[in-house]
């Protein structure tokens, strides 16, 4: 029975890392799509998703049977839950790809403005090396590299806050900007809920090798630290 469990633990393993390659590949079209203007690239993203929605729905599927089939306890429990849990994460991260490529068709036609958008560029870029770096330390069951991936959240606070201060300058000097500055604003906001769930999969790294549930988001931990 160990031997079959342990089978199924890898074709489980797979399946997510699977899934992990389409949400980097959703991400990278998304960014590019907002980027160039492409609004062929970001209808892609959208009809691709539904492949991602049914990786999440096997994945649970499976970690079900598992538990329902040979109960697993301590470590093999974690191993297990872990997938759960991570997998819906990056359906998540996957959902706000979606989300910024129908901001992409959406600004189509509407005012530009070169200086926000090439934020949003190195914002994105960020967003998805910091989501691939994720799954890789996932993989490789990388405790100190979750920790340190987790702090990287950091920036893509600073950078949405930054190109949100741009475009109410821009919208308040121009009024052409106004329906493209919010659609700015929420391509950014998009991006940086990406990097709060690469930060949960960071989070559940840490359960699955420590069996502890800790708050990794340096946005939030300095007043959980204050309250405690």
């Amino acid at each position: 029975m160990r031997e079959t469990f342990d089978k199924e633990l890898v074709q489980l393993h797979v399946r997510f890392a699977e899934m992990g390659m389409l949400v980097n590949e959703a991400i990278f079209r998304s960014v590019k799509a907002f980027v160039d203007h492409d609004k062929n690239l970001a209808s892609m993203v959208i009809e691709h998703d539904q492949a991602i929605n049914q990786c999440e729905s096997q994945l649970e599927k499976m970690t079900l049977e598992l538990i329902a089939l040979y109960q697993p306890v301590t470590s093999d429990l974690r191993d297990v839950i872990t997938v759960l849990k991570a997998s819906s994460d990056i359906e998540r991260i996957a959902d706000h790809a979606v989300s910024l490529a129908r901001t992409t068709i959406k600004m189509k036609g509407t005012h530009r403005i070169p200086e926000i958008e090439v934020e949003i560029a190195k914002m994105g870029e960020y967003a998805a090396k910091m989501v691939a770096d994720a799954l890789d330390a996932y993989v490789k069951r990388d405790l100190e590299r979750a920790y340190q991936i987790a702090q990287q959240d950091l920036f893509l606070d600073q950078e949405l806050a930054k190109i949100k201060q741009l475009c109410i300058a821009k919208m308040q000097a121009n009024q052409k900007a106004v329906v493209s500055g919010s659609h700015y604003t929420l391509a950014a906001t998009y991006l940086e809920r990406i990097g709060d769930y690469a930060t949960n999969v960071c989070e559940w790294i840490v359960f699955l090798k420590k069996g502890e549930i800790v708050e990794l988001n340096p946005g939030n931990s300095d007043d959980e630290n204050g309250n405690a």
